[in-house]
């Protein structure tokens, strides 16, 4: 993913054994579950041995705008999954090149589905701004939300799924104020590079977190926060 420009700190994460350890944003919270994405330019890395060390699940970029697909996507994403990871797929969203639901048809129309395979989840949906465009790409936040929900719907009519949403807390809030509209029923994938998740956006609940851009899984470091079994309950709807 192009990421939003933040400060970007190192993930304080150790391997143990044959283990990783990710450190909890809040001990109120579950452990953590170890995970990553990568795009077209990483190719096919070393899924056994990120699953080796740990890892749990790994997200591949699919889509981008009505303009956009990842050559390497299929090759990619079925290598997650012969793995044996839990694999997810992710559109970066272009609000101002076309509507959310012509987004999620061109999604869905280029291999974006889910599978009923208990080992994929949700299509995640990327939110942030692009550099080059204008900030929250010149809408307002009600425009915003209505383009998301736009997306949303659509691609939960065609596939029976609420879409994971990325985004940032600053980003969320800037261009969306800080609704929280989807709190309840789209799990959130935030984008923070630190050790810890800091303050969530819109409501939500911890999901999953991206934390670093390096790390000892390949591509960008990520975490889900729950049990392998809530996990995996949310490649079931």
């Amino acid at each position: 993913m192009i990421r939003i420009l933040q400060r970007v700190a190192a993930l304080a994460a150790v391997v143990v054994g044959a283990t990783l350890v990710v450190p909890c944003a809040a001990q109120a919270q579950p452990a953590t579950l170890a995970g990553f994405d990568f795009s077209e330019s990483q190719g096919v890395p070393d899924l056994a041995g990120a699953k080796a060390q740990g890892a749990v699940f790994a997200f591949v970029k699919d889509t981008a705008g009505v303009g956009y697909v990842n050559p390497a996507y299929l090759t990619q994403f079925r290598a997650v999954k012969a793995a044996g990871l839990i694999r997810g797929s992710y559109h970066y969203a272009r609000p101002d090149k076309s509507s959310g639901a012509d987004q999620a048809v061109y999604l869905h129309s280029h291999d974006g589905k889910w599978f009923s395979d208990g080992m994929t989840l949700p299509p995640a949906l990327d939110m942030e701004d692009t550099p080059g465009a204008a900030p929250c790409y010149n809408l307002s936040p009600a425009a915003m939300v209505a383009w998301i929900e736009d997306f949303s719907t659509t691609l939960k009519q065609r596939t029976g799924h609420t879409p994971i949403i990325y985004t940032s807390t600053s980003w969320w809030k800037a261009c969306t104020g800080n609704s929280t509209a989807f709190s309840a029923d789209h799990v959130l994938w935030l984008a923070r590079y630190n050790t810890d998740m800091g303050e969530l956006p819109g409501g939500w609940a911890p999901g999953f977190w991206q934390s670093a851009v390096a790390g000892p899984l390949p591509g960008n470091q990520d975490s889900f926060f729950g049990t392998l079994d809530q996990l995996r309950a949310l490649t079931t709807g």
